[in-house]
């Protein structure tokens, strides 16, 4: 059964297209339109079915019941006026974007029927042709309804993120943008740092361990400048987090305590294996 008449997807990217492919495979839109910054991306989604039509020009999202942001966190805000001027007031709109509170804080001001979105599946790679229809089974969506957040809009949203195959939980930008600092965020900012930290003439001797570590550091620049960039208060409290812990493993080598140093990597053991 048909969710919606019109979907359009701004973004046809890895999360854009898998949406896209994903909306038709499950049937959940009568017709799903995209719009991309580049004709060889539209043509790719085109290709790949994961749109019926698609655009450069924002034109095509008229009189859709349900838009999608699958862009940058900073395009998403600067689209915002020119969307709102395109769709109608009973247009639901929903984002992808890995942070909520400057998004939120934006967008529910313009659109009576917004509702964020965040997704937890990806990829370190980009693009529509690493599109996926997979990845949303078995994840987790993360929903942030805000006091003004209609509820008709919020059930609509859920029970598309739920015909997706992901399961959604809800809490607020502000404890959004806290959790996914530590489990997100911070794993990329360390990923980012580690790469960065091992001399170029020693990577052809990388083991597994170094790829498998800092895979994440292969994820678009561009994307992960806009994240980082508006999350910086969060992010930099989780920093901190992680600096903490680094000099308590560096204080147990220099000092040669072997039992401190057990006791840390026991406990860092035991922490990771909950997430199995």
């Amino acid at each position: 059964m048909c969710l919606f008449r019109k979907i359009a997807i701004i973004g046809t990217g890895l999360i854009g297209g898998s949406l896209g492919i994903a909306i038709k495979k499950n049937k959940l839109a009568k017709e799903v339109v995209g719009v991309s910054r580049h004709k060889r991306s539209i043509d790719l989604a085109l290709k790949n079915k994961a749109i019926d039509r698609g655009s450069l020009a924002l034109d095509i999202i008229q009189g859709s019941d349900l838009v999608i942001l699958a862009v940058p966190v900073d395009t998403i805000i600067s689209l915002k006026e020119e969307v709102r001027k395109i769709v109608g007031k009973n247009c639901l709109v929903t984002d992808v974007g890995s942070t909520k509170v400057k998004i939120s804080g934006h967008l529910s001001k313009i659109f009576p029927n917004y509702v964020g979105s965040h997704p937890l599946a990806g990829s370190e790679k980009r693009g529509i042709l690493n599109a996926d229809p997979g990845i949303f089974e078995g994840s987790l969506c993360v929903l942030t309804p805000t006091k003004t957040t209609r509820v008709k809009a919020l059930a609509k949203i859920k029970a598309l993120w739920i015909r997706l195959g992901a399961k959604t939980v809800c809490i607020s930008p502000p404890e959004h943008d806290k959790i996914l600092s530590f489990t997100s965020h911070l794993a990329h900012i360390a990923a980012f740092a580690l790469i960065n930290s091992v001399p170029v003439n020693f990577l052809k001797f990388a083991s597994g361990g170094l790829k498998d570590t800092t895979r994440i550091a292969s994820s678009d620049p561009e994307l992960w400048q806009g994240i980082l960039m508006t999350n910086r208060i969060e992010l930099l409290k989780a920093v901190k987090s992680f600096e903490s812990n680094l000099k308590k493993l560096k204080f147990a080598i220099l000092q040669n305590d072997k039992g401190k140093l057990a006791g840390i990597l026991k406990q860092a053991r035991r922490k990771r294996n909950t997430l199995e």
